[in-house]
């Protein structure tokens, strides 16, 4: 009798947590396997003590260690994210480890505790070649390319909602853009080869697509896709059975028929092609116009900078991805082994319009783990303007690194399209966390910014920061990539001015 008891009870708590859990929308998981769920938190709870003495440390996992995702967790959900007891980092014999050489005095810096303060780029972009919506981004972090259909559409909107809190872009990705794009944040709109969105039947590219697209959503620049980081050159395909109704439509495509999407441009076929085209966009819409590209050989890119080293066509920036960066899905050959790593590949693209000295010319915009402040430090450095974060932004909203994205069994519903998976992902809560981690973000920059002695990330320069090499021995960021003296460095006239910029107080 006292067992039956003891059962009931037990059915009766189990039945109340799973509809506790079935209705809150605090965690994704819980609502997608309630009761069970928990058991994830728990092994959260004694990771540390299980990997110390069965599994791995903190810094070992890829591609996100437990450090980095703990930190981005904490960051996303205004926790305390600071880390105690000194680094788990073996600091003299890391190679490849950055450290960051701060100044013992500095002129009157920005506020870096405030985390609604202002991090704009230090170049306007379009303004060189005067385009007529040329604009300031307002955040030197943004959302990197994430179509729908790769992510689910709770996902989109979470992120979405995200960038307009935080005041960042996001970028659409080359499936098109997608009702889950247009929830109050600034838009950044993705070309990729396929065209989706702005093709004709046959999938060639149609203008007049485009410029209705561009009028009914806040795009503030476009972005022509030649290729990604984690998969370069390859083209996809998307089954007949994945092309539902919804994303029919959004991509401009047959329903229920299998799309392929080609490896390479069908709108133009070589450097001086492509600047035609991209001149045509910028003409046709006013927006400035950007290339993405991972970076392999370096033939397109010394064409591309002598071509705009003339002053008649040029692109208005460039978005480096990095062979680190990551994907829904490609084969392991192209993840592991095809386009240089960001660092190497970001740095003989600078170096190649440092060359011609076109690098005040040119927003250069880097990609491919740099949500996370030593990386970012690192790419600022090398010359970046702007970062856009990915992954980091996807585990802000509850991704957990389960690495099932290829699978579209994603279980905290960030990556599928399994209506019941997508369900679990509240994007109103979620879309705080995203907000709350990209400025987390944006303040750690100023911290970092404020360490070295210099107002803006963007002022942190190759001698700033040195790279372990070896045990005990590290060289610079310059001496590594082989930069000439002034490389890495803003102008002067665009020093002065975010420096200015960074100094005036907002007024009430």
């Amino acid at each position: 009798m006292r067992a039956r008891s003891i059962g009931a009870a037990t059915a009766t708590a189990l039945t109340l947590v799973a509809a506790r859990d079935l209705i809150q929308k605090k965690h994704s998981l819980l609502r997608n396997f309630p009761v069970i769920g928990h058991a994830r938190y728990l092994l959260e709870t004694i990771g540390p003590e299980l990997r110390q003495y069965v599994v791995t440390s903190n810094e070992e996992e890829r591609p996100f260690s437990r450090d980095q995702r703990t930190w981005i967790y904490a960051s996303a959900k205004e926790e305390n994210n600071y880390f105690g007891f000194g680094t788990e980092v073996d600091i003299e014999h890391v190679q490849g480890h950055a450290y960051i050489k701060q100044r013992t005095f500095a002129d009157t810096l920005p506020d870096t505790h405030d985390p609604q303060a202002p991090l704009p780029s230090a170049k306007v972009l379009g303004g060189p070649r005067g385009r007529a919506k040329a604009f300031r981004p307002a955040s030197v972090v943004n959302i990197s390319a994430m179509s729908f259909g790769s992510l689910s559409g709770a996902a989109i909107t979470a992120l979405n909602k995200g960038a307009a809190l935080a005041g960042t872009m996001q970028n659409t990705g080359e499936g098109g853009l997608s009702p889950y794009h247009r929830n109050g944040g600034d838009l950044v709109l993705q070309i990729g080869t396929a065209y989706f969105g702005c093709r004709n039947e046959d999938g060639s590219f149609n203008l007049d697509k485009l410029k209705d697209v561009v009028a009914g959503a806040p795009v503030k620049a476009i972005e022509i896709k030649l290729s990604q980081g984690a998969k370069p050159g390859l083209g996809g395909m998307l089954p007949g059975a994945k092309v539902t109704e919804e994303i029919a439509e959004i991509r401009g495509i047959p329903l229920g028929s299998d799309c392929a999407s080609p490896s390479r441009h069908t709108a133009f076929s070589d450097v001086d092609s492509m600047l035609d085209f991209v001149e045509l966009l910028a003409t046709e819409t006013g927006l400035p116009v950007g290339v993405k590209s991972a970076v392999g050989e370096m033939g397109f890119w010394q064409q591309l900078a002598a071509l705009m080293a003339r002053g008649d066509r040029g692109v208005d920036f460039v978005t480096i991805d990095g062979g680190e960066g990551g994907t829904g899905a490609a084969p392991l050959i192209f993840t592991d082994s095809v386009s240089l790593p960001f660092r190497m590949g970001f740095s003989r693209v600078y170096g190649t319009f440092a060359e011609l000295g076109l690098t005040d010319e040119v927003t250069f915009i880097g990609s491919g783990k740099l949500g996370l402040p030593e990386n970012a430090a690192v790419a600022f450095a090398l010359g970046a303007d702007m970062i856009n974060v990915a992954r980091e932004a996807m585990l802000s909203i509850g991704c957990i690194q389960s690495q099932k994205c290829h699978t579209d069994r994603c279980p905290t519903g960030v990556a599928t399209q399994n209506p019941w998976l997508a369900r679990g992902l509240d994007p109103a809560s979620k879309a705080t966390r995203a907000a709350v981690y990209l400025r987390t973000l944006r303040k750690e920059l100023m911290k970092v910014s404020s360490a070295v002695g210099v107002a803006h990330p963007g002022l942190i320069t190759a001698t700033d920061i040195e790279i372990m090499n070896g045990d005990y021995d590290a060289r610079t960021l310059a001496g590594v990539y082989g930069y000439k003296d002034g490389w890495g460095k803003l102008g002067p006239h665009l020093a002065d001015e975010i420096t200015a910029l960074l100094a005036t107080k907002p007024t009430l």
